[in-house]
């Protein structure tokens, strides 16, 4: 992050491991091209969580995709900083990024049916990624990758491993790419709502195991979500998206306490309370819809839907900052400064 977080850092001398400065990617042609993710901001330290949060279509699996350089045909990315470990993403060559997908950054991506190759075993599927990047052999990584399904929950793991994708639970399909995205001993993880295929007792069970792991192996994770208890149960810090934009970013804890963005207060607003017998509970929710890419201007993007809007709105909004890395880009914002 930028201003007082980057400034802390400094000061103790911590290194975040992850470092992306004004992200921007871009869909279509020079005739119609749209900005799909805009000018976003974040960073990651080993062993901390980062959830990113929003609706669908906000651009958080475009962000995650960039992050790991796999943005599909027809996409163009742009930043003024893209660093891992210390490593220009931006100018990395094919061959570095290849190497480094895997070995020291993991992806867990949304669906583990279509995640799988389902020509393949379980078992040549993990051990592949490790003979590909540790250059071990085929005896070593099988052991590896029998430990890592045994490691998330998995039993009979050496049947498990002769098995194809399709004879897995959706639970167990999870598991294994849990456990793939972990055989080359990552220093990150990225979940891109790693969960959204389960049902919820599993997906609780999931999420529980990939925060035991991360704590054992003091892993870096971006967890990618739309759900807030899910956020506030399992993140350190939390930037929230919204048309492919930052609106607010921080510890968990000060921003769900204190949501210094309307459309921030507006999630939590529509999340269900307790329930009692004689005071029947109307769910809230956010009037209007999602403006579509070619609608946005420079103006703030929630005015359609906000109702602090003012005659102000129209102008470009910047991103408002506050004491350690608390950011918010309202206008109406209670926060002390804002970047150079």
């Amino acid at each position: 992050m930028t201003g007082p977080d980057a400034q802390s850092r400094a000061a103790t001398g911590r290194q975040p491991l992850l470092e992306v400065n004004d992200l921007v990617v871009r869909i279509g042609g020079a005739e119609s091209q749209i900005s799909a993710v805009r000018g976003v901001t974040f960073s990651v330290e080993r062993g901390e969580t980062l959830c990113i949060v929003g609706e669908s279509g906000c651009g958080k699996s475009l962000t995650a995709l960039a992050m790991m350089r796999l943005l599909p045909p027809g996409t163009r990315l742009e930043a003024t900083r893209m660093r891992f470990q210390g490593v220009d993403l931006l100018k990395a060559s094919a061959a570095s990024l290849r190497d480094m997908r895997g070995r020291d950054i993991g992806m867990i991506f949304q669906d583990p049916m279509t995640s799988l190759n389902p020509l393949y075993t379980v078992g040549e599927q993990l051990t592949e990624t490790y003979m590909r990047h540790r250059s071990g052999k085929a005896r070593e990584a099988r052991e590896r990758a029998e430990y890592l399904l045994g490691k998330v929950g998995i039993t009979n793991a050496a049947e498990r491993m002769l098995q194809y994708p399709h004879q897995l639970s959706g639970g167990l399909r999870q598991r294994v790419l849990i456990a793939m995205a972990l055989m080359c001993g990552p220093k990150m993880v990225i979940a891109d709502e790693p969960t959204t295929a389960l049902d919820v007792t599993i997906q609780i069970q999931v999420l529980v195991l990939l925060r035991q792991i991360q704590r054992e192996l003091d892993l870096a994770l971006v967890l990618i979500t739309h759900d807030l208890g899910v956020v506030a149960r399992f993140a350190d810090r939390v930037a929230v998206m919204y048309a492919g934009q930052v609106v607010e970013a921080g510890v968990v804890d000060d921003v769900f306490r204190n949501p210094q963005h309307p459309y921030t207060r507006g999630l939590l607003e529509c999340l269900p309370g307790p329930r009692h017998a004689n005071a029947p509970q109307r769910l809230v929710s956010i009037p209007g819809s999602v403006p579509g890419p070619r609608e946005l201007d420079a103006g703030c993007s929630f005015r359609n839907r906000c109702p602090l809007v003012t005659e102000r709105c129209s102008l470009p909004v910047p991103l408002f900052e506050g004491a350690a890395g608390r950011q918010a880009r309202c206008i109406h914002a209670a926060l002390e400064r804002m970047p150079a």
